[in-house]
């Protein structure tokens, strides 16, 4: 894979790989897109044709969409269960390797073409509530206009490793489960064992698997030169644990959220066919919806000096339906670092004794005096420790 500078345009030389975006998106609606820089040849009714009225010139391929953290970077978008992707022929959708024509008749991907793409996905709180079996639609699906807002529990483990002086820290990264592989390669003997036996119950979000539960009210659309081209894909895999489960192994912990699970942009390209993603805000084919572009903005709505928050020149709506930019969703992850980071600070602070030390050369009467001996004692330690 050859990416430039900014790390947002990429190709390659080989066959099919694929690339994720840097952060996932849990909850809400967000949107990027993408040109095609190089791909399928513009048609001009002539310029392009081959012997085979089927194929086309070409400088190579892509496939552009959403992945989880278990699909296969050796594999294109939409290759495996953990993917939804569009392929440029056709503009066919792609999951689980199956494709499906979905544009309209003589609409397709070629060079120059951007390629939107919107995801929607409901409350971190409704979807723990699916995937630990305790899901109501009857009752639950109402949180949505209303949405609780619950922390999540992350658990940010890292393995360290010592290797030549120096500590590195290893991310335990999330495997493949065989429900979904039997899901996307089904096997011609049933659950019976009898040959052509009827396949299990399907995806749904009450299903008897965590793996196979899926997220109502969530959706991806695709649109081509700011031209909404429809809704594809619907009521996409649950991904927090345990449906996603982390690898076995020495120092994982099962069920663990960790913060990076969720459905990130993803890009696949093939023998020359490159892309270049723009995350926003500034979107070269903003959709209406979008609350940065100029066609969304609305008379700015009065609220009392009590209200939590107020969003000048934003209509206020709420935070899950309001379509914002993959780039704020960076922001929002240092943020989430930070605070993370503060809480493991106090944890172990309270697990050390909750001492308040005098590190103000005696100014803090509360605090406890450390001598220079303790003090000494402790390097020591660390050294030791080392």
């Amino acid at each position: 894979m050859y990416l430039d500078q900014s790390g947002r345009h990429i190709t390659t030389d080989k066959g099919f790989r694929m690339a994720r975006a840097n952060v996932a998106v849990r909850e809400g609606t967000w949107y990027w897109e993408c040109k095609i820089t190089r791909g399928i040849i513009q048609s001009d009714g002539t310029k392009n044709r081959t012997k085979d009225p089927n194929q086309f010139e070409s400088h190579g391929h892509v496939r552009v969409g959403f992945a989880r953290r278990e699909a296969s970077l050796d594999a294109p978008v939409g290759f495996d269960a953990y993917s939804y992707g569009f392929r440029d022929v056709a503009g066919q959708k792609v999951h689980m390797s199956r494709p499906k024509d979905f544009f309209p008749p003589g609409e397709d991907m070629r060079e120059g073409d951007v390629i939107g793409l919107e995801i929607r996905l409901p409350s971190e709180h409704l979807h723990r509530k699916i995937v630990q079996g305790q899901y109501n639609p009857a009752v639950d699906l109402n949180e949505e206009d209303n949405p609780v807002i619950e922390a999540a529990n992350i658990v940010r483990d890292r393995i360290p490793i010592r290797f030549k002086a120096h500590i590195y820290f290893e991310k335990i990264d999330y495997h493949t489960t065989k429900e979904l592989e039997d899901l996307a390669n089904p096997s011609p003997v049933g659950a019976s064992g009898n040959i052509g036996s009827r396949p299990g119950e399907m995806p749904n979000p009450n299903h008897p698997v965590p793996a196979l539960r899926t997220l109502p009210n969530s959706y991806i659309k695709v649109y081509k030169n700011g031209v909404l081209m429809g809704t594809p894909f619907t009521d996409l895999l649950a991904f927090l644990p345990p449906a996603s489960k982390p690898q076995l192994q020495v120092g994982a912990r099962e069920g663990k959220d960790d913060g990076m699970l969720g459905y990130y942009p993803a890009i696949s390209v093939f023998r020359g066919g490159a892309v270049e993603a723009n995350f926003g805000p500034d979107f070269w084919y903003p959709p209406p919806e979008f609350a940065g572009s100029s066609s969304s903005q609305e008379d700015t709505e009065m609220v009392d000096v009590d209200e939590d928050t107020v969003r000048v020149g934003v209509p206020q709506r709420n935070k899950l339906h309001r379509m914002r930019a993959v780039a704020e969703r960076y922001d929002e992850q240092i943020v989430e670092d930070v605070v993370a980071d503060i809480v493991d600070e106090v944890d172990f602070w309270m697990q050390d004794g909750a001492r308040v030390l005098d590190r103000t050369g005696g100014r803090d009467e509360k605090a406890e005096r450390v001598g220079i001996a303790a003090a000494s004692e402790e390097i020591k330690e660390l050294v030791q420790d080392d």
